[in-house]
């Protein structure tokens, strides 16, 4: 068994954001939605209101599949905490880390399937599956970084995890819009080109993902009773409940983890949405997102670098800085602004610049904060809960300011989260690896 530092053991973990980031670029950013988009209005799908019709109720084709993904954030909020103690009271994370990555991959090959208003149902419930396919194991994932690299590590092997992310995304994006557009050289529409990339992202995620089970460590601790299987679990996660709310900088930084995580995740959601109502075509929205992807690489890169030289505080108050400055930028973008498609470009390029920073750095510092244990496990789950909790009352937020006032009003009220944040991570205390 590779021990702790030693470079196969974190490459192959870093390797698990290679094959599962192209569910988020692919899935839940660029190809799927505007898949969905362009199904739901096409002709005889919704009605004259632009309204299509799910288990006997009226919707507009957005609410629909912002309802769908905020329930599977909710049902991974609730179970993984739940598994998280199981997981560490068994020593099986590598098993359930393979359980959602299955249920993931095989979900989004099953959106092949879903080609119009009679199979809405097969879009909507594997949209839910992949996504709680995806987040659920990035919480097992996500706990192995204290098992495979040593604190003083994990801010850069944090970062690398991001940017071979980055990396497997953007390649896989690009083979995809080649399908698409050339409508697989002439071959077949666009729309069956759209079936085809989900069918390739799901073998992408399973079949890299073996590279990572390959390495990690997966030792059993203790066998599970069958009937206390779920009782062991919950035991385990009040107990990890109890410990992490008597260590104050951890505390702190969950808090200062949520208020950042509500403007980071809904910007990231939403600037699709955004750029759509300020007008941009697709293509300008794609090679936006593409942007962000290729400055998501020299950010992850840049910034982890700076936290070894200034400390992940410091570093991760100026990445919080940047966001409130993409907000301000945001406020005050109309369709009537001159040159809107290179402000968006800009935009995009300051995104990408602290997206990948700040989530790498958020995930190593909170590992880095973690007391001498081995349930990492059930610690991570209360990061994942933290972060879709987050997310859920961003999308609220974002949602009501945008109806009763407008979008850039509620760009705007997400600068006072991470103002919020930044006065908050600053109430931090040195400790012997977070300065």
């Amino acid at each position: 068994m590779l021990k702790i530092g030693d470079k196969k053991l974190i490459n192959a973990w870093a390797f698990y954001d290679w094959a599962n980031s192209v569910y988020s670029l692919v899935i839940s950013t660029a190809v799927f939605p505007i898949y969905y988009a362009g199904l739901t209005a096409s002709e005889g799908f919704a009605n004259a209101n632009g309204k299509i019709t799910f288990l006997g109720t009226l919707w507009t084709p957005t609410t629909l599949y912002n309802y769908a993904l905020a329930l599977s954030f909710l049902i991974v909020a609730f179970i993984s905490p739940m598994l998280s103690g199981i997981a560490d009271y068994a020593g099986n994370k590598k098993k359930f880390l393979k359980g959602f990555c299955l249920l993931g991959s095989i979900s989004v090959m099953c959106l092949f399937f879903f080609t119009g208003k009679e199979t809405l149902w097969v879009g909507i419930l594997f949209t839910m599956l992949a996504s709680i396919g995806f987040w659920g194991s990035i919480v097992f994932y996500n706990a192995y970084l204290p098992e495979v690299a040593h604190p003083e590590q994990q801010d850069n092997v944090s970062a690398k995890g991001f940017i071979l992310g980055y990396l497997g995304s953007i390649l896989l994006l690009l083979l995809c819009l080649v399908i698409i557009e050339t409508e697989v050289f002439g071959m077949y529409d666009k729309q069956f080109g759209s079936q085809l990339s989900f069918v390739l992202v799901g073998l992408w995620w399973l079949g890299f993902a073996q590279i990572t089970y390959a390495r990690l460590p997966d030792e059993e601790k203790n066998a599970l009773p069958k009937d206390n299987y779920f009782t062991k679990g919950i035991r385990e996660i009040r107990k990890v409940a109890k410990e992490l709310f008597e260590y104050r900088e951890l505390k702190i930084f969950l808090i200062s983890f949520f208020l950042l995580s509500i403007g980071v995740q809904t910007i990231i959601l939403m600037a699709g949405i955004f750029g759509t109502i300020l007008g941009l075509e697709t293509l300008n929205l794609i090679m936006t997102i593409l942007l962000v992807q290729f400055v998501g690489i020299l950010g992850a890169f840049v910034f982890s670098r700076l936290s070894n030289k200034i400390g992940n505080i410091k570093t991760l108050k100026i990445t919080i800085a940047i966001w409130g400055v993409v907000c301000f930028i945001g406020f005050n973008l109309t369709k009537d602004t001159p040159n809107i498609e290179m402000y968006f470009y800009i935009l995009g390029g300051l995104i990408g610049l602290v997206m990948g920073a700040i989530q790498s750095l958020a995930r190593s510092t909170y590992s880095k904060l973690l007391p001498e244990t081995e349930d990492h496990a059930s610690y991570f789950s209360f990061f994942d809960v933290t972060e879709k909790i987050a997310l859920v009352v961003g999308m609220i937020t974002f949602g009501v300011l945008n109806s009763i006032i407008s979008i850039q009003s509620s760009v705007l009220a997400l600068a006072i989260f991470f103002l919020a944040a930044f006065i908050s991570i600053s109430r931090i205390k040195k400790t012997k690896y977070v300065h």
